[in-house]
């Protein structure tokens, strides 16, 4: 009989109880990944070109708002819209869990406009290529939140890291139907080591190849496509979230999170070719910017 590893996962979500309500990994990680790191690395770079403060405090507030409202408003009209427009209140309850990036991103990319539109008045590229920089750190750290709320992972798996998820409903329900403890794929952390391999490429583009100036559009081509691509093929390990994505993908061939994906990935190679094919522009160094 052959002996297979696998991880034993069963992490208590909560850190601590706080006048009844649970204070879980997951909000610590999400917060301080789109309050603390994420903006901390944006304001090094706002200070690194010399821009404009008053511009990063608008900023801030609006990238904040928009990808948590964005994030649980695509969560409830992209996965259980029949439940929640039948009662609205419950896309209030924020504190039961429920964000989708892809609504976190469409957020993002409209508080940016607004941004754009009516503060900085510089295209909106020029300030999504800055955002998206530190993005995927923060959505990297989403991720290890959901892995501790033993959520989001994939089917079962052979390989020696695979994850009982003792803690999870959906697992034990898997368990029933597979007649023994199965370990399952930990999409959750793969999901996260894109996302790093993608900040730190858009941290490359920015730092060292001062991409940002000189080919607009690059950065956020770069983070879209590297994202998405990464999240349409994890989701082929992944267990569906709703039950009636069965159908979509008997139908299909394609999961929601990976219909959800493509628009996103198609408009990351399009800046990514339009960015390339026009020449690099001129700028001077910021040390000789500073100097004038």
């Amino acid at each position: 009989m052959m002996i297979l590893n696998y991880i034993d996962w069963n992490v208590n979500p909560e850190i601590f109880n706080l006048f009844g309500r649970g204070v879980r990994w997951y909000g610590l990680l999400f917060g301080t990944g789109l309050l603390v790191f994420a903006p901390w690395i944006a304001w090094r770079m706002w200070k690194h070109e010399g821009l404009n403060e008053k511009w990063f405090d608008t900023l801030y507030w609006t990238v904040v708002i928009s990808a948590i409202v964005g994030a649980r408003l695509g969560h409830c009209l992209f996965y259980d819209p029949a439940y929640y427009l039948s009662d609205p209140v419950e896309i209030l309850k924020v504190w039961e869990g429920g964000f989708a990036s892809h609504g976190g991103t469409i957020g993002i990319i409209l508080g940016v406009w607004w941004f754009s539109r009516k503060v900085s008045k510089k295209p909106i590229v020029w300030t999504l290529d800055r955002v998206a920089v530190p993005t995927g750190l923060a959505a990297a750290m989403i991720r290890m939140g959901n892995l501790m709320n033993s959520e989001i992972f994939g089917g079962p798996t052979t390989l020696p890291w695979g994850f009982k998820f003792y803690r999870s409903h959906e697992w034990v329900q898997l368990c029933r139907q597979e007649g023994y403890e199965v370990a399952c794929h930990p999409t959750a952390i793969y999901e996260a080591l894109c996302y790093l391999l993608v900040f730190g490429i858009c941290m490359w583009l920015y730092w060292k190849r001062d991409a940002a100036r000189r080919r607009p559009g690059l950065i956020l081509g770069v983070f879209l496509t590297g994202t998405f691509l990464s999240r349409f093929f994890v989701e082929m390990l992944k267990l569906v979230q709703e039950p009636w994505e069965l159908n979509m993908v008997a139908k299909i061939g394609l999961n929601q999170g990976q219909v959800l994906s493509i628009p996103f990935m198609i408009v990351g190679i399009v800046l990514i070719i339009w960015s390339l094919r026009k020449p690099a522009k001129e700028v001077p160094s910021l040390t000789q910017k500073r100097s004038l």
